[in-house]
């Protein structure tokens, strides 16, 4: 007996709504059947499905969550996660939010601090593009290049590279389990970012899931959307599927240190004179500066820690030359430095003991979780002493801050600030981190923290670049401003957007209401479209297919 390929197709989603798995719940039970009409059924659906009455979906969904602040109850939770194992099934989900009008969240390693990802506050129901299956990674070392899956860590990438060749690297992510679909929208700055430029600059091709559920890659979508993926921030345009990037050269042997400085030992004339060399060393040195509240000498008493973290892309003997040059202020010695691969130091930045194997980053996911507010700034020029004590008093009010300085220069000033939608390039000395971290605890005092960040911001408003006043889109900060209710508003987006983005905004808004009029993929700081009459004025024809690939 024959069966009319239309049969089958009715046969197989009937027999997928019959798995036990279903509910009587409307969006998980049209979202099942219209994904069930839409996707490749060679590979069965049911295992990348999780809703909040089977035991695996709590798990799922704080896996690879950061920011525990979005996993409390009282935080909106999605009506279902979909893991896709197919780039199909990504087309699939597209389709059908878009069909069915169900709002779409996309996580691809969980990092962003304010749980965009995995949390809506604007809109209800919701539901989690979970990318975490799709990983793999393929590296090519005759073409110095790699194609990375967005669910893939920038760990797992350090690793297949370093599996490959012990003289090739990517300059991108400090914390090894960031998800590569993410953090390269944002720019994906690293230890080697003087030498090489963001991971950003750093990407030849992609793919990627748009509006319409057609894939695409950096031919068929154009070099306009190619060049907004690039830094302008995530899930704004469509879901990255995947990256090719372009490996760099790197030493068999780099050097690691990390010399830390008390206020007694001198901590705020070393950091002074930081700020005046940290953007003009050797491209090959990188020196960040992390600063916390450590136990003083005295039993009881407090003091500022500050961490000079340094990573040299070349042997001790060279480095000690170049700090005796250009920062003997810190007084670096051959004994404060470790001579190792440059996977190894992957490790060593990343903050692993030295006991820990290469394979930990196979693991794809952080035990850093933590309750957390966190803040950015870029700087300009040197902040004088007298406002680093500033710093220093309001840092010893808080429990358990933390302040990360990491430096620019080099290549960074070298790069237009519209090569890519990142803008932060010449003149940056370094950017700031602020973070205040609190513990299960004192969860339910989360104001008390985010009041105390919130004051040191305002108190660092004349020390920090101005006119705007400058932040990094991967360190989101709602603080800033938010599209209330999922709106497309251009000037409600402009407070944040101008801080991101500076005078690449603009342009982010004019792919935005090319590539996706409705403004499908949206957050609290997704790009806007234009105003209705604008868009009519200068929407290009767009072509739409329900499924095609690039």
């Amino acid at each position: 007996m024959e069966f009319s390929s239309s049969t089958i197709l009715s046969f197989l989603a009937l027999l997928f709504l019959s798995i036990p798995f279903s509910t009587s719940n409307p969006t998980q039970d049209s979202f099942y059947q219209c994904l069930a009409t839409n996707s490749n059924l060679s590979v069965p659906l049911y295992p990348a499905f999780y809703t909040p009455n089977i035991s695996s979906f709590t798990s799922l969904l704080q896996s690879t969550a950061q920011n525990l602040r979005y996993l409390l109850p009282s935080v909106p939770k999605p009506e279902l996660i979909f893991t896709p194992l197919l780039e199909s099934h990504v087309q699939s989900a597209v389709i059908c939010s878009k069909q069915l009008n169900i709002h779409l969240r996309v996580r691809s390693g969980g990092h962003d601090y304010e749980g965009l990802s995995y949390v809506s506050q604007i809109e209800s129901p919701f539901i989690i593009v979970d990318l975490s299956k799709l990983r793999s990674i393929s590296v090519d070392i005759a073409d110095n290049s790699a194609w990375a899956s967005a669910g893939a860590t920038i760990g797992e990438l350090y690793y297949r590279i370093a599996e490959k060749s012990k003289i090739h690297g990517f300059p991108a992510g400090l914390c090894t389990s960031l998800g590569i679909g993410g953090h390269i929208t944002g720019g994906a700055y690293g230890s080697m970012m003087r030498k090489y430029g963001l991971g950003a600059d750093n990407v030849l091709d992609a793919r990627i899931v748009d509006a319409n559920g057609n894939i695409l890659d950096r031919q068929s979508m154009g070099e306009d959307l190619f060049w907004a993926i690039r830094g302008g921030g995530g899930a704004s345009f469509g879901i990255i599927l995947s990256w090719k990037v372009r490996l760099v050269p790197v030493p068999e042997t780099v050097t690691v240190f990390t010399v830390p400085k008390t206020l007694e030992q001198g901590g705020t004339k070393i950091l002074y004179r930081w700020q005046q060399v940290a953007d003009k060393l050797d491209e090959n040195l990188f020196i960040r500066v992390v600063i916390s509240v450590a136990d003083g000498s005295t039993k009881g008493q407090k003091t500022i820690s500050t961490a000079y973290n340094a990573l040299f892309l070349g042997g001790v003997d060279r480095l000690l030359q170049v700090m005796n040059q250009s920062f003997p202020e810190l007084g670096l010695q051959s004994k404060d430095c470790v001579e190792l691969s440059w996977l190894k130091s992957v490790l060593y930045i990343a903050g692993y003991p030295s006991s820990v194997p290469p394979e930990a980053l196979l693991q794809g996911k952080s035990s850093f979780k933590n309750y957390f507010k966190a803040k950015s700034d870029f700087v300009r020029e040197p902040i004088p002493e007298t406002g680093l004590e500033g710093i220093w008093k309001r840092l010893l009010e808080e429990d358990s801050p933390l302040m990360v300085w990491n430096p620019y220069g080099g290549m960074m000033s070298k790069i237009s600030e519209s090569e890519i939608p990142f803008p932060h390039r010449n003149g940056t000395i370094f950017k700031i981190q602020y973070l205040s971290l609190w513990g299960e605890a004192d969860k339910d005092l989360a104001p008390k923290h985010i009041d105390w960040i919130r004051k040191l911001y305002n108190y660092m408003a004349s020390y920090a670049s101005t006119f705007p006043r400058e932040a990094y889109v991967n360190y989101r900060d709602l603080d800033l401003g938010i599209n209330k209710n999922g709106s497309s508003n251009f000037i409600q987006a402009s407070a944040w957007g101008a801080r991101y983005f500076k005078n690449n905004f603009n342009r982010l808004v004019r792919i935005k209401t090319q590539v996706d009029p409705d403004n499908f993929f949206r957050h609290e700081q997704s790009i806007p479209t234009l105003p209705t009459s604008t868009k009519r004025r200068g929407r290009k024809s767009h072509h739409r297919t329900k499924k095609s690939h690039g």
